[in-house]
C-alpha cells in the first residue's frame, strides 16, 4: 500500500538495487542502515528448520549486544537449507558490509527470500552493495525502493507510517514488510515468507525494546494465516535510532502508552497487507473467537479454523456452510459445550446453542460472504478468553502459484 507521507523516521536510510537474485530482474537487494548504531529487537520464526540468515542473525545479535548498523536483505533466494555454503554466504554478506558502512560484521542485520534449497550466489550480492550504498537516502523514494524490493510473490507494496508529537520534538514510525504466500508466521523469542522491518527514531535500549515488540507481534503478525504454513525466514525486526532525542524513560506513561497504541496500529495495518495481498486471496476473513478458557485456547480454536481446507474452499465460493466451522472448532483441542456455542457470519446468526439458528437465512449469509471482508464470530460460551485472528480463502489460483514455484 503507498505510504500516507508522514515524515520518515531520523537517523536511518534505505536503498535497493538490481543484483541479479530474482529471474524477473526486478531489484532484490534491499539495505537499511543507521547513522549510528540503533537499538534493536526481533523475533525470529519457530521452525526448527531455518534459514542462514536466522543463524547468522540470531549470532550476531546476541553479539552485538542488540545493536545494529546495517540491514541487508535479498529476495527471490531464502538461502535455506543450502548447508554450510549458505552460512558463510551469509557471513560474507555481513562482512562486505561491515567494511562499506564501518561497523563490526556482528553489527549487521542478513534477511534472505525466496525458494528454498538453492545455493545463493553471493558474489552478487557483494559486487551489488557498493551501488546501494551509493543510492542510500532518507526520503520516501528510497524507503519505498526498500519495501519493494524485498518483494517475492507479492504483488504490491506493503508499508505504514506514524507520527507523535513530544513535549519539544516528534517520535515517528515507519513500517514495511513482504508476504503472500506460506504465512503461518509463529514467532519466538531471539533464538513466500513473512519479513518485516520496523524503524522509529525514538530513543531506547534494546531491552526496553524487546518488551515493546512481544505484545504488538503476537496481537498481529502471530495472528494471520494465509495457508498455515510457518515459513523458514520468518523475521520481525524493529530497530530505533534515537535520532529523536525523545528518550523512552524519560517520558509520561501516557506518551509511551500512545507510542504503543500507534506500534501495534502500524503492526496490524502490515498484517492486514499480507492477507489483503496474499496469494490468490479473494475473501479477507475476520475470526472472532470470544468465551473461550483463556485467550490461548481461543487462539487455538481461530487457527483451527483458519487452517481448515473445508472452511477455506467454502469462503472462496461464499458457501455457507457453517458445520465446517463448529467441526473446526470442535477438534481444536478446546473444552467447550455445542449447547453453548453461537456463530455467525457476517453478522448474520447462523448457529445458536447446539443447532441451527431458529431465523437461519442462508441466501442472506451467502449475499454477506460475497463481500471482499466480513467476520465470522464464534462463541464457545466458556470462559473469558478471546481472540482476534485474520485470515482468507483458498483458491484456484493458490493452487495454480504454489504448483509450479519452483519452475
Amino acid at each position: 500500500m503507498p505510504s500516507n507521507r508522514i515524515e520518515l523516521p531520523r537517523g536511518f536510510r534505505w536503498a535497493a538495487v538490481k543484483a541479479g537474485i530474482k529471474a524477473s530482474g526486478r531489484s532484490d537487494l534491499a539495505i537499511a542502515v543507521a547513522d549510528r548504531l540503533a537499538a534493536a529487537a526481533v523475533m525470529f520464526t519457530s521452525n526448527q528448520v531455518v534459514a542462514a540468515p536466522i543463524v547468522v542473525g540470531r549470532r550476531n545479535m546476541a553479539a552485538g549486544a542488540g545493536r545494529v548498523q546495517a540491514v541487508i536483505v535479498n529476495a527471490g533466494n531464502a538461502n535455506c537449507a543450502t548447508g554450510p555454503a549458505g552460512i558463510a554466504a551469509a557471513e560474507q554478506t555481513c562482512a562486505e558490509a561491515a567494511r562499506l558502512f564501518q561497523c563490526a560484521p556482528e553489527e549487521v542485520f542478513p534477511s534472505s527470500t525466496g525458494i528454498i534449497g538453492v545455493p545463493l550466489p553471493v558474489e552478487r550480492l557483494v559486487r551489488a552493495l557498493p551501488a546501494a550504498a551509493e543510492r542510500l537516502g532518507n526520503n520516501h523514494a528510497a524507503a519505498e525502493a526498500f519495501a519493494l524490493a524485498i518483494m517475492t510473490t507479492d504483488t504490491k507494496m506493503k508499508t505504514a507510517q506514524a507520527s507523535m508529537d513530544a513535549a519539544e520534538s516528534s517520535v515517528r514510525i515507519f513500517g514495511c514488510c513482504k508476504g503472500a504466500g506460506m504465512i503461518g508466521p509463529q514467532l519466538g523469542p531471539p533464538h513466500a515468507t513473512m519479513l518485516v522491518y520496523l524503524f522509529t527514531d525514538l530513543q531506547i535500549e534494546p531491552a526496553a525494546l524487546r518488551g515493546l515488540l512481544r505484545p504488538v507481534v503476537e496481537a498481529s503478525f502471530t495472528s494471520i494465516s494465509v495457508d498455515g504454513d510457518t515459513s523458514t525466514n520468518d523475521t520481525v525486526l524493529l530497530l530505533a535510532s534515537g535520532a529523536s532525542g525523545v528518550r523512552w524513560d524519560a517520558l509520561p506513561r501516557s506518551f509511551q502508552d500512545e507510542f504503543c497504541v500507534e506500534l501495534q496500529r502500524v503492526c496490524d495495518t502490515l498484517a492486514h497487507a499480507i492477507i489483503d495481498d496474499g496469494e490468490g486471496v479473494t475473501h479477507v476473513v475476520t475470526l472472532e473467537v470470544t468465551g473461550a478458557p483463556d485467550n490461548a485456547a481461543a487462539k487455538r480454536v481461530a487457527k483451527s479454523i483458519a487452517h481448515s481446507p473445508l472452511c477455506k474452499t467454502a469462503w472462496s465460493s461464499a458457501d455457507p456452510n457453517w458445520g465446517r466451522i463448529l467441526a473446526a472448532a470442535g477438534y481444536a483441542g478446546v473444552p467447550f459445550d455445542v449447547a453453548e456455542v453461537t456463530v455467525s457470519i457476517g453478522g448474520v446468526l447462523v448457529f445458536e446453542r447446539g443447532a441451527r439458528a431458529t431465523d437461519y437465512d442462508e441466501a442472506a449469509v451467502h449475499e454477506r460472504m460475497k463481500q471482499r471482508t466480513y467476520t465470522i464470530a464464534v462463541d464457545l460460551g466458556a470462559g473469558q478468553g478471546r481472540c482476534r485472528f485474520l485470515t482468507c480463502d483458498l483458491t484456484v489460483e493458490y493452487v495454480h502459484i504454489n504448483a509450479d514455484y519452483s519452475t
